[in-house]
């Protein structure tokens, strides 16, 4: 997996290549929680992910809190088919807001 950080202002982008999964969702979570108090907006954009597993799910939920608790927008853009079924299978996309 990739991250890529690509701050406008108050609105960070992390753009994430290649797959979310047990190795790799602490890195995620890592880059996310290094940044918090820099933005208002963050969008992961899932352009170029390949697969997220039940680690990388844990991610979002967490996120997706402390988006409540500190009071950011967070948003979920650009899925592909793949992973917009692992994220409808959960009921995810229930919770999240996906664009």
């Amino acid at each position: 997996m990739n991250i890529e950080k690509d701050f406008k202002e108050k609105e960070l982008t992390i753009l994430i290549n290649g797959r979310i999964d047990t190795y790799t969702a602490p890195d995620l979570e890592v880059a996310i929680n290094e940044e918090l108090g820099n933005f208002n907006l963050l969008i992961l954009d899932f352009t170029d992910l390949e697969y997220i597993s039940s680690a990388g799910l844990r991610v979002l939920v967490a996120t997706q809190k402390k988006a409540k608790k500190e009071d950011f927008t967070f948003t979920i853009k650009n899925v592909n088919a793949t992973v917009n079924e692992i994220l409808r299978m959960s009921k995810f996309d229930k919770i999240l807001n996906i664009e």
